[in-house]
Order: C-alpha cells, then sequence, then structure tokens
C-alpha cells in the first residue's frame, strides 16, 4: 500500500468488529507502505518501502507503542483506532521502519504496568531462543506449482490415494539447516518410498524445541529455525513439483504462558478465556483459547486460512480436537463449568470448530482438515449443516490402540485377543478416517514399534512388515511417522537425527523396502483405498479364526471389476494348505507377501514381488471354480508364511 492508502478502510473495520475478516494479515500486525509515484509492486522496489503501518489488538490497555530496531527501541506512540465505537485497535505509522526490523508492541495496562510483547499476527520472528517479531520483506517467491493446485481436488474427493508420511523436521538430519536442504532431503525420500503427503508437526513459531511445535507463539510466522517465510514457500512448491501434498499441524486448541506473547497480552485476558476453569489447560501448563470471543475466533478463523492461501499448503491437521470438544476435559468435578445446557460439550468451541471448516470449505474447496479426535463424539467429518463439524477426515486412534495392543502380545496369546483387530470394521464407516501410527506412539517411554510388537527379534520385525501391510490394506488412509521404515529400537528422540544408519542393515531396509511396495502397489490396484468410504468396498470372508490368528478379507474397486485378498496370519507357525474363498476362478498375482526373503522375511513361499520386480510377481495362485467356500464361488489353497500379510489380485474374468 501507500502511504495515502494507510488509512484502515470502514470496510476492514466493519468485518473486524463482526469477527468475520477472512484476511486479517492484511489489517493487523506490519503492512508495508511503498512510496509514492513509484511501482506499487514493492517486490519490484524493495528499497523504496517508505515506511510501515502497525496495528494491533489490545483492546484493554491503557497506551500502546511500538519499539524496534528503528527507534532504538524508543517507544512510538500508537492512536486507537475508532470507528462507530471503540474498536480495540491501535495503529501507528513508522516511516523509518524497514524489512528486517526487529519490533515488539509495548503495552501500559490500565495498572500502570508496561509490557513489552511480540507481535500476535507477526509474519516473521527472531531464531528461538529471541523472540522479537520481525518486519518482513516483500515476498519474492514465484510459484510454480499451478498443475498440482488444479489437480488436488481429486485427493479432497477421495479420487486419489492418500497415504502420509509424518515429519518433524527439526529431527530430520541435523546437516539440513535451511528449507531448501529439507525440500530437498525430504522431497527425495518421501518420493522415492511412495507416499502422497507430508505432515509436518507444527511449523508456526514456538519457543521451545521441546514441545515439538505444538506451543505455538507466532501463529503467522513459519519458524525462523529454517529461514524466512519465502523459504518455506519454496519448501512447499518444491513439494508439490513432486506430487507430493504437504499438511501441517495447526495447534488452536491452546498456547503457551511465555510473558512476552499472547497470554494477558494487555494485562487482561485477550485471547484466553478468563476463568482459568476454561481458559487454563490443567495437564499442559497453557492457556485455552476464548472461542466465545469474535475477535479471538477471527484470530483463529483467519489463520487456518493464511496457511493455506500465503503458502499453498494442501491441509490442516487440527491438533487436540478432544480436549477443545469437552469442558471437563482432564479435569476433575468441581473444576470446570457446565454449558447452559448443563452439559459438558464446549459450545463455543464447537461452534469454532464448525464456523472453521465452513469457511475453508468455501474458500479452498480442495483443503483437506484433520481432526485429532480421540472420543466418540459424533459427525467429526458430516457436514455442519447435518449437525457435524466438517472435518474432511478423523484420526481412527481406537485402530491405532487395538492394533498395537494386539502386536504387543506374545503371539501364543493373540487367539485370546483375535476380536481387536476385527472391532474396527464395525465403526469403520462412522467416519472418514485415517489411520495412524503417529510420533505419540513412539515417545515418553512407549518404546518404538519395532520393540512394541511380541516375541522374538525375527518375529519383531516380521510382525512390523504385517502390522504395515495390514494398516494398508484396512479402509482409511494410512499414516506412519517418519523412522518407522528405517524400524529403530529406540523410541524417537527429538534432539537427534533420525538413525539413518540403520538402513545398512538387511533386516531394517527390508522394512523400508516394503513401505516403497505397498505405496507403489496400492497405486497399480486402487481397489485398495478408492472405496475407504464406502462398506460395499469392504468384505470379510473369515474374520472368526481365532485358532490360528489368520483373518482373511477382500477390498472391492468401484465396479467389481477387479479386487485385492488380504490374508494375515499372526504367529510365528506357517499355515500350509490354507482354504481361501475368491469372487472368480483363475489366476490371482501375489503382489505382496511380507514373508519374502527380500525383506527379511521367512520365504516360506519363495513368494512376493520385491522391490526391483513389483510388476513381475513370483508366484501366482489359481482359484478353482469347482470349489466354493466362505460365500465365494471359488477358491485356492495357499501356504501362508509364519508372521505374514499377502495380498492376491486379480481382474475380474467378466
Amino acid at each position: 500500500m501507500s502511504p495515502s492508502d494507510a488509512r484502515i478502510g470502514e470496510l476492514d473495520l466493519h468485518l473486524f468488529a463482526e469477527g468475520t475478516h477472512r484476511r486479517l494479515w492484511e489489517l493487523l500486525g506490519p503492512q508495508l507502505l511503498v512510496a509514492p509515484a513509484i511501482s506499487a509492486d514493492p517486490d519490484e522496489h524493495a528499497d523504496d518501502i517508505d515506511g510501515v503501518r502497525f496495528t494491533v489488538w489490545a483492546p484493554d490497555a491503557a497506551a500502546v507503542s511500538v519499539v524496534g530496531d528503528w527507534n532504538d527501541w524508543v517507544p512510538d506512540a500508537l492512536r486507537p483506532v475508532e470507528a462507530d465505537g471503540p474498536t480495540g485497535l491501535w495503529s501507528v505509522i513508522a516511516h523509518a521502519a524497514r524489512p528486517g526490523h526487529c519490533y515488539k508492541f509495548e503495552i501500559v495496562t490500565r495498572e500502570g504496568r508496561t509490557l513489552r510483547k511480540a507481535d500476535p499476527m507477526a509474519r516473521q520472528t527472531e531464531v528461538p531462543p529471541s523472540d522479537a517479531s520481525v518486519v518482513p520483506a516483500p515476498s519474492r517467491h514465484r510459484w510454480t506449482d499451478a498443475e498440482w493446485m488444479t489437480r488436488r481436488l481429486v485427493t479432497e474427493r477421495g479420487d486419489a490415494a492418500l497415504r502420509i508420511y509424518e515429519v518433524h523436521l527439526g529431527s530430520w538430519r541435523h546437516d539440513a539447516r535451511s528449507w531448501d536442504d529439507l525440500a530437498e532431503g525430504v522431497g527425495e525420500h518421501v518420493s522415492a518410498l511412495g507416499f502422497t503427503h507430508i505432515e509436518l508437526l507444527p511449523v508456526a513459531e514456538h519457543p521451545f524445541g521441546g514441545s515439538w511445535g505444538y506451543q505455538v507463539t507466532g501463529y503467522y510466522a513459519p519458524t525462523a529455525r529454517f529461514g524466512d517465510p519465502d523459504g518455506f514457500r519454496r519448501f512447499v512448491d518444491a513439494l508439490h513439483r513432486r506430487d507430493i501434498g504437504v499438511i501441517v499441524d495447526w495447534v488452536p486448541a491452546h498456547f503457551p504462558r511465555d510473558d512476552w506473547s499472547l497470554g494477558r497480552f494487555d494485562g487482561t485476558a485477550v485471547y484466553e478465556h478468563p476463568d482459568p476453569r476454561l481458559g487454563e489447560h490443567p495437564d499442559w501448563g497453557t492457556y485455552v483459547f476464548n472461542y466465545g470471543r469474535r475477535e479471538v475466533r477471527n484470530f483463529l478463523v483467519a489463520n487456518a486460512l493464511y496457511w493455506l492461501d500465503e503458502f499453498h499448503v494442501d491441509g490442516l491437521r487440527v491438533d487436540a480436537v478432544a480436549s477443545m470438544l469437552y469442558l471437563d476435559y482432564s479435569r476433575a468435578p468441581g473444576e470446570w463449568l457446565a454449558n447452559a445446557d448443563g452439559g459438558n460439550e464446549n459450545l463455543d468451541a464447537i461452534a469454532f470448530l464448525r464456523e472453521t471448516t465452513s469457511v475453508v470449505a468455501e474458500e479452498f474447496p480442495d483443503a483437506l482438515t484433520i481432526a485429532e479426535e480421540s472420543t466418540a463424539f459424533p459427525g467429526v467429518t458430516a457436514p455442519p449443516a447435518e449437525g457435524g463439524l466438517g472435518f474432511t477426515h478423523k484420526w481412527n486412534l481406537g485402530w491405532m490402540h487395538d492394533s498395537l495392543d494386539y502386536m504387543s502380545l506374545d503371539p501364543v496369546h493373540r487367539k485370546f485377543h483375535h476380536d481387536k483387530l476385527t472391532f474396527a470394521l464395525l465403526y469403520a464407516y462412522d467416519e472418514r478416517f485415517v489411520l495412524p501410527l503417529s510420533h505419540d506412539e513412539v515417545v515418553h517411554g512407549k518404546g518404538s514399534l519395532l520393540s512394541k510388537i511380541g516375541g522374538d527379534d525375527w518375529q519383531r520385525f516380521a510382525g512390523l512388515r504385517a502390522l504395515l501391510a495390514w494398516q494398508w490394506a484396512m479402509p482409511g488412509a494410512p499414516l506412519v511417522f517418519m523412522g518407522t521404515e528405517m524400524a529403530p529400537w529406540q523410541e524417537w528422540n527429538a534432539s537427534a537425527e533420525l538413525p539413518w544408519h540403520l538402513l545398512e542393515h538387511a533386516p531394517h531396509r527390508g522394512v523400508r523396502d516394503l513401505l516403497a511396495v505397498l505405496n507403489r502397489t496400492s497405486d497399480r490396484w486402487p481397489a485398495l483405498w478408492r472405496r475407504d468410504c464406502d462398506p460395499g468396498g469392504f468384505q470379510w470372508l473369515d474374520a472368526d479364526d481365532a485358532a490360528d490368528s489368520v483373518y482373511a478379507f477382500l477390498r472391492w474397486d468401484d465396479d467389481g471389476r477387479s479386487a485385492v485378498a488380504c490374508l494375515a496370519n499372526f504367529t510365528p507357525v506357517p499355515r500350509p494348505g490354507y482354504r481361501i474363498g475368491l469372487p472368480w476362478g483363475g489366476t490371482w498375482e501375489t503382489i505382496v507377501d511380507t514373508d519374502a526373503a527380500a525383506w527379511w522375511g521367512s520365504g516360506y513361499r519363495s513368494s512376493g514381488p520385491d522391490v526391483d520386480t513389483i510388476d513381475r510377481p513370483a508366484v501366482t495362485v489359481v482359484a478353482d471354480d469347482r470349489q466354493p467356500w466362505q460365500a465365494m464361488g471359488s477358491s485356492a489353497m495357499l501356504d501362508l508364511g509364519p508372521m505374514s500379510v499377502m495380498w492376491l489380485a486379480a481382474p475380474s474374468p467378466g
């Protein structure tokens, strides 16, 4: 904007007063002024900046100033912005301020105390542990992802596979120090594995690295640990050029108490609820947003749009949704307040979530919104118009807990807990699910996935391979945390880089190679994912063979012209001559066998395509039309390898 346009417009003030300003980052925070009679494009004339307009919301402050590098941190007073009535906004033009200058707001409270606060709307920050806000330079990035952006709607609609690789950038590789380093390293690795999307633990600025990004202080600022905001734009753009989508974790559930940040911003509870029974989180020692305040809702809803708009991210995974939905979450009797109806639902938070998903769906109908929600709250992925929350997906944490509980058992005991792997199918189509094996399951003394699995060392590796093939065959989008492909013995350490050296050893390398084949095979046989939301896409062949710990089911494609049969043997005992029903006779390909010797399996059947022969299966199975079985018109006799999952596939002969 030019200095002549620097005054806040009436429409901006009206939308702010309503709590509906969807591009709030263009109103609040630092806005660059371009010298008149020069090009209005600051990208072409970065040296012609004629100052910065600073605007901040501090409704109960007695006075507000901005201090920064350009004024030797001596306060420049802001003036209240008035409309039809008080807005709580304060604004000033600092003509000497320039991109790259650090700044904070100096706030005098009604009681006369002086606070120095970072800008809630800062779009760039100092590198932690320094905590000042930074005036951002005009973006010079020119996006090259137009082709990706025009076709990403197919993923949201379910017409393309969704397979997610979860990443904590700080512990990927310690020699990856910039967004560009990470774009190259992460992009190459994830592309080779065949995942469709990465999900980043929060990249919004956070002062404490040990929070992994989940205690955000800069909601509008990509972390400065890896560079400036354009660096993050280049990161996303580079992943898109590799046909990899980028999902970011978003944390509207709570924020930390750092005295220079959002908490008690003007000496009063501005962003948080003033009642500690509603405004403080007992587990995390953080503040909870006041979802009933329209300016706070606007701050968060606009923030969701900001990441989708300014950085072309493809989706938001919303953290800790359960803690938002329930007023008594982690609270004992007497520590929480019932809602107006006497219930424990947080009606303001529910309204906020519905508003967020509705606005995102309106402005970015091709974006994913994924809820980490751990309860049976109904309709998480149902439209708000039908009483739902409006998310596109929900993490299926019940599936995760049951699966890991089952795999942790000594194989000899699994027959007594057979229903742990069948129970999830009773509700698999109640929501649109992501099946997560996330970072949460490999921290805080829980151990690695490999160490969780029961049995001796060979059985652990075999069990992990079987678990992954089981996960990929189930209805729902699979998600694994980075490093799963390395099968580490130790749980994740956020202070260390991934144990890349493990891939030098055959058992660990076998898990990586299997994951790549699971992804490539899923692309080849869409029956494995296309009908994830359709109960007609899944059919049990045998869910009751507890004595052998064997399961068998079919995945159907859209029109029944092809199918994939999945057989799982979760004991270390081979099952020779095991009969399975199949829908038609003829030749069925063994498209995956986790017991293949190429992956450090036993090679019991000498079967299963390895990573180099994915398109030329080693063993085929001939189904006999003369022997119906398991309500199918044909059947085949198979030799099931120990502790393994096998996929068979065939097109319909008709």
